[in-house]
């Protein structure tokens, strides 16, 4: 390492995998380093039992749990085989299962207070890049990749570039976390961050509440990142406490003032529109108020970029007193069942079922494409889902629209992709 390395501040990322490797890490290091905590789901754990066998692991060596939300509850006979292999091995090994009902394995594992800033943390999902919200270094691997720090309790990691995306300006009227981050991607490209980290800062990220917060990093995959991190601030620790066992030590992790970055963005959002992403691409970005021709056949609230609280009382106060369009089939799922019963006691749900709504059980819905609302050939869906890849909901004749809760049950109204700003 050349002196001038040796002097330069640290990003977030540069860190989190420096203290878990035990020495000084840069950009473009290779380290072997501990995990703190490691999951699997429906979709992926079958494959990490097989590994973890054919490895003649006898105990799991990582903080691990696994949680049943893809194909909840089960579809068919060969799910549920997968679903019992699961239990089974949760029971054999000692490990946890969020079982059918507990909801989005990317909203119960904060909520269940098991990561806190810091961390590392290692999940068979690509959306891993959620708990970034929360100040630690997370990322998705394979199943096998996931077996072998279950059984070793490490990996090598790569340590990736840091790009800082600073948003400031006012926030519009009828925009939200969902707008912000699809206009970042459209800006950016589907590979506009591949294997780099990024850090969000600015006023606008101050004032965001954590449930937005998580969805601008669950996103942050779409544009190619291996990671995303909001500050860690009072709004953080706040969400945290409540959940968090007192005798768990919190020690957020801030970057170096004179930190290195490959890049630097700023977005102004000052004059953004409500944003929509197009087929079959995430980073196909129109204003909604573009796309009013649109006819569309079924709108998807939930999953775990939008399935949260916030997101869920947004929809229900466009929905308030109006029904949804006679040609529309809208599908809602709460991300965990903490989310759905403050749902409930609030009156959203009361309002949801009311508008004509079908309100399913908390979890992946119809968003991975096993169930719960496979769109026929030809249909518009408009979700507030991550990915409207060819056949991302079980149908690749099918064509995905996504959008902001707002946006999503304004289109619901009318049958139509809709600008939310005429009913707020």
């Amino acid at each position: 390492m050349d002196k001038q390395n040796i002097a330069m501040g640290k990003t977030v990322a540069e860190k989190i995998l420096g203290s878990h490797a035990g020495k000084s890490l840069k950009a473009g290091d290779f380290a072997i380093c501990n995990v703190d905590f490691t999951f699997g789901q429906d979709g992926t754990s079958s494959i990490i039992i097989d590994r973890m066998k054919e490895l003649g692991a006898k105990k799991v060596n990582t903080r691990f749990c696994m949680v049943i939300d893809h194909s909840a509850p089960s579809p068919s006979e060969g799910v549920s085989r997968v679903h019992k292999k699961m239990r089974a091995f949760a029971r054999d090994y000692e490990v946890p299962v969020f079982d059918i009902g507990c909801g989005v394995c990317h909203q119960v594992i904060p909520e269940s207070g098991q990561i806190v800033p810091g961390d590392l943390v290692l999940g068979a999902d690509s959306h891993t890049c959620t708990y970034g919200a929360l100040g630690l270094f997370s990322t998705g691997v394979g199943s096998t990749d996931l077996a072998i720090t279950l059984a070793t309790g490490k990996n090598w990691f790569k340590v990736p570039e840091t790009v800082k995306i600073i948003i400031k300006g006012k926030v519009p009227k009828g925009v939200f976390a969902k707008d912000i981050i699809i206009h970042i991607i459209g800006s950016l490209g589907a590979n506009g961050a591949t294997y780099k980290a990024v850090e969000f800062s600015g006023p606008v990220v101050d004032k965001m509440g954590m449930d937005a917060r998580f969805t601008v990093c669950n996103m942050v995959v779409e544009m190619g990142a291996k990671a995303g991190f909001m500050p860690v601030d009072d709004t953080t620790l706040n969400w945290l406490k409540p959940r968090v066992p007192k005798n768990k030590k919190i020690n957020p992790v801030y970057p170096d003032k004179d930190a290195h970055y490959c890049d630097i963005l700023e977005f102004d959002i000052s004059r953004l529109k409500p944003q929509v992403s197009r087929p079959h691409n995430v980073d196909t970005v129109s204003a909604a108020d573009k796309l009013k021709k649109v006819k569309i056949s079924q709108a998807v609230l939930g999953t775990c970029t939008n399935g949260r609280l916030a997101d869920l009382k947004t929809a229900a106060k466009i929905l308030k007193s109006r029904k949804i369009h006679r040609g529309v089939r809208f599908i809602i799922a709460p991300a965990s069942r903490d989310v759905f019963l403050a749902a409930i006691k609030s009156g959203i749900i009361d309002t949801f079922i009311r508008a004509g709504a079908v309100v399913v059980a908390p979890g992946c819905g119809p968003c991975v494409g096993t169930h719960n609302g496979i769109p026929a050939n030809g249909e518009n869906v408009i979700s507030t889902a991550n990915r409207n890849f060819k056949g991302r909901m079980g149908n690749p004749d099918a064509f995905i629209y996504l959008a902001s809760p707002a946006t999503v049950a304004a289109s619901a109204i009318e049958g139509r992709i809709t600008d939310p700003r005429k009913y707020l």
